[in-house]
C-alpha cells in the first residue's frame, strides 16, 4: 500500500489494519491427528488433498505412545511446475534442518520445538509419491528420532517370534531379500528403516510394515511386480512403491523384538556362508546414521549398545534362495 493509498483512505475515514503482515498470513483452515509409527502427529494444512496424502501415508497406524504431538503445517500454493520436482538437499544447523527441492518446494524443521513447515505447489502435488516420501512422509520422522526412537538403517523380518535386523548399505539387497523372506512365509515388518524404542531393554523394533519399495530390477525376481509403476525420482533412483495389502500371501507386524543382526554381502563372489561380523563395524555403521544434540545422540548410542548385545553376523550370498533357507536356520538353530 503506497504512501498515495494511505492519505486516501485516511482521508475517507478508513481504519487500516496492518497487524498481519502478507507473510505471516498463512491460513491452515484443515486439522486431522495422525501417528506415524504410533506416535501422535498434529497436521494443518490448507489441502484437502494434503489431508487425503496423510491418511494414505499415515491412516493404517494407530496410537501406541502418548507422547507430546509432532506439529507439522502443510501449505500448498496455487501453479507451479508440473514436472516432478529435484531430488531435495538437505542442510542442518542446529536447531534448524532444511531440505529443499527448489524455492517453492522445501521443508523447514525447529527441533527444539518439534515442529514443521512444508511449502509445496500444486503442480508439485501431481507427484503424490514424491511428496509423500521426501515431504510429508519424513516430516515426523526427523522429530521422533531425535526424541523418542533411534534409527537404524535395516529391513526386519521375522519368524516364530525371533526378529532378524537385515543391515547394509544402499543397495545391499535389503529390500529384496525382506520381500523374498516374506514371500517364502516370514512375518515382514519393514524393507529398510527400522527403528528401536529408546529407554527400553527388550530391543523392539518398529517399522512400516505396510509398504515396500523396490528397485525396478526386482520386478526380474518377483513376477508379480512386472508392470508396476516407479516413484518418480524418489530420493533420486527409480522405485517401485506398493502397499503391502494388494500383496498376497505377506504376513505384516509393526513390532518385533530383535534377536539377530545380519549385514548382508553380495560381493563375495561364490562364497555362501553365515559367519560372526565385527561388533565395532556394527557399532560404527548404526551410529553414522544418528543427528541431534549431544544428549540425544548420547541416548542413541545407548539404545544402540543394548541392540549389539545379540549375535551378529555376515551374511556371504549370491543365491536368494540359499539365503533364505540359511536365514531360518539361523533362526531355529541359533546359529
Amino acid at each position: 500500500m503506497t504512501i498515495e493509498e494511505i492519505e486516501t483512505a485516511c482521508d475517507a475515514g478508513q481504519a487500516l489494519d496492518f497487524s498481519r503482515h502478507k507473510a505471516g498470513a498463512l491460513e491452515f483452515p484443515l486439522h486431522a491427528m495422525f501417528y506415524p509409527l504410533g506416535f501422535p502427529m498434529s497436521l494443518r494444512t490448507n489441502s484437502a488433498e494434503a489431508l487425503e496424502l496423510a491418511e494414505e501415508l499415515f491412516g493404517m497406524f494407530k496410537q501406541q505412545h502418548d507422547t507430546e504431538p509432532v506439529l507439522v503445517d502443510m501449505y500448498v500454493t496455487e501453479g507451479g511446475s508440473t514436472d516432478c520436482p529435484p531430488a531435495p538437499l538437505h542442510r542442518f544447523i542446529w536447531p534448524i534442518r532444511l531440505t529443499l527441492a527448489d524455492a517453492d518446494n522445501f521443508m523447514i524443521y525447529d527441533m527444539e520445538r518439534g515442529s514443521t513447515h512444508i511449502a509445496v505447489t500444486s503442480g508439485a502435488m501431481r507427484h503424490r509419491l514424491f511428496v509423500g516420501s521426501l515431504f510429508l512422509g519424513a516430516s515426523a520422522g526427523a522429530h521422533l528420532t531425535v526424541r523418542h526412537v533411534t534409527p537404524v538403517h535395516a529391513a526386519c523380518v521375522a519368524m516364530d517370534g525371533h526378529g532378524v535386523l537385515l543391515c547394509g548399505d544402499s543397495g545391499a539387497g535389503k529390500s529384496t531379500l525382506a520381500y523374498a523372506c516374506a514371500r517364502a512365509g516370514w512375518t515382514f515388518v519393514t524393507d529398510d528403516g527400522s527403528y528401536l524404542l529408546n529407554g527400553k531393554t527388550d530391543r523392539m523394533a518398529i517399522g512400516n510394515c505396510h509398504q515396500v519399495r523396490l528397485r525396478p530390477e526386482a520386478s526380474e525376481l518377483f513376477p508379480e511386480l512386472h508392470g508396476q509403476r516407479l516413484a518418480p525420482r524418489l530420493m533420486g533412483k527409480p522405485t517401485i512403491e506398493l502397499p503391502t495389502a494388494m500383496l498376497s500371501r505377506m504376513t505384516c507386524a509393526h513390532t518385533v523384538r530383535v534377536d539377530f543382526i545380519v549385514f548382508l554381502n553380495r560381493r563375495s563372489g561364490d562364497r555362501h556362508e553365515l559367519v560372526p561380523y565385527r561388533t565395532d563395524v556394527a557399532r560404527y555403521a548404526m551410529r553414522r546414521a544418528i543427528l541431534g544434540t549431544p544428549e540425544s545422540r548420547a541416548v542413541a548410542y545407548e539404545t544402540i549398545e543394548r541392540l549389539l548385545t545379540v549375535d551378529t553376523f555376515e551374511l556371504c550370498y549370491t543365491d536368494l534362495d540359499w539365503a533364505i533357507e540359511r536365514l531360518k536356520k539361523l533362526v531355529q538353530e541359533g546359529q
